[in-house]
């Protein structure tokens, strides 16, 4: 086992992650850095100080960092300017906080003098590849300490039996059972997994979502919402300028409120499995069909259909682990391009779980043109014999090909 003198610790302070800080100072005998990210989980963040202080961490050596702007400044965002959704349907938001926390966690590994850095992912998912992945690709030589491919508390009652033997205190719902599924919140959005839900044929149960109300319950009266585009980010509201964590909270909550954004899905997970979750994502469903409105007026044609061939790609790259790759660069490079003149306005309608696009105008880099595109007299604008030469060159490979089948 290779000698560490300190490590970094990502720690939200609940079972898993206490057991590991715990077994991370008695298995390597190294000094443990605990960070800890708010990325808008909604969860009082404070518990998990007080409980690194009980466990011995020295105050210093305890991080609990507000990383909402970042997040959706820089992840969220740039990953919305692409459309980006996973094999169809996900809209990665597990997958598109984890470079984040790569990043913070090598940024104190380097300000401690930490020689490694320590998740509690387990062995059978993807968060540790892109946990590991973004790691590396930061700092090469750092170590990374996995836990859950080391130790053999495979299962939630050996780590209440390690707890209870080291004095690990176990909060009341670890006791009663907790709730029957495994969960990750941050601003974008907040999956489940697990249990119930292992039986990709059982519905999930109504009181699991905590985001959104069900379309049925959902207000029986529209509600009309005015995003405004600066380079393909969302900037303000009804006409209220925003930060970008501010914009995503607000859709969120107005979009939950009208049963926007839940998804069920089997998704193909990197380590080569299939896994079924459960998704709310009610201000990126939004974010979504407002983007691609806008830029359905802005973006040249042949620009546009560039984007939605790299689209799937892209996605791959980000649910993969590869946020810090060269080609994830490059793409975004010319995504970031593309988005210069996506500027304007979109209306959208939310009811009962959908988001309607009513409405969209940009006065200064529309390219829709109703002088050409009315069904009235364009006064010469169009000059429609023109289609007719078009529609003959295209067509001179389809006739060459027909009369060779006609003389076979």
């Amino acid at each position: 086992m290779n000698k560490i003198s300190k490590a970094v610790l990502a720690y939200s302070g609940g079972l898993d992650t206490s057991v590991i800080l715990k077994w991370l100072r008695d298995t390597y005998q190294c000094e443990v850095v605990t960070f800890t990210a708010d990325l808008g989980q909604g969860e009082e963040l404070e518990p998990a100080r007080q409980k690194a202080l009980m466990f011995g961490i020295k105050p210093e050596n305890i991080f609990i960092d507000d990383l909402r702007e970042e997040f959706v400044r820089d992840f969220v965002f740039p990953m919305f300017r692409a459309n980006t959704v996973y094999e169809g349907e996900y809209l990665l938001g597990t997958s598109i906080a984890r470079p984040l926390i790569a990043k913070r966690l090598i940024e104190i590994a380097s300000k401690t003098g930490a020689d490694a850095i320590s998740h509690g992912a387990t062995g059978k998912g993807n968060d540790q590849v892109r946990f590991e992945l973004g790691a590396y690709a930061l700092n090469p030589n750092i170590k990374v300490i996995a836990p859950w491919r080391e130790w053999d508390l495979l299962s939630r009652e050996k780590l209440m039996a390690y707890a209870e033997k080291h004095g690990i205190p176990v909060d009341m719902k670890h006791k009663k059972g907790g709730s029957p599924y495994s969960m990750d919140a941050n601003l974008l959005h907040i999956s489940y997994e697990g249990r119930h839900l292992e039986d990709p044929a059982a519905e999930a149960e109504e009181s699991m979502w905590r985001w959104t109300v069900s379309p049925e319950k959902a207000p029986d009266a529209a509600e009309y919402l005015e995003l405004e585009f600066v380079n393909g980010d969302i900037v303000a509201l009804n006409g209220t300028r925003m930060t970008p964590a501010t914009v995503l909270a607000k859709l969120n909550e107005i979009g939950g409120k009208h049963g926007i954004g839940r998804l069920d899905l089997v998704e193909n997970r990197y380590v080569g499995m299939k896994s079924r979750g459960c998704y709310e994502t009610p201000g990126g469903t939004i974010m979504l069909k407002a983007h691609r409105a806008i830029e359905s007026i802005t973006l040249d044609r042949e620009v546009s259909h560039l984007k939605d061939d790299l689209m799937p790609r892209y996605a791959s790259m980000i649910y993969n682990g590869y946020w810090w790759s060269p080609e994830r660069l490059a793409v975004q490079t010319l995504i970031d391009h593309t988005q210069k003149t996506v500027n304007g306005w979109v209306r959208v309608k939310l009811y009962k779980g959908n988001v309607i696009v009513v409405g969209r105008d940009s006065k200064t880099d529309s390219l829709f043109d109703p002088t050409i595109a009315t069904f009235e007299d364009d006064k010469g604008a169009y000059d429609q014999k023109d289609a007719a030469g078009f529609i003959k060159l295209n067509a001179l490979r389809l006739r060459i090909a027909a009369n060779l089948q006609k003389r076979k």
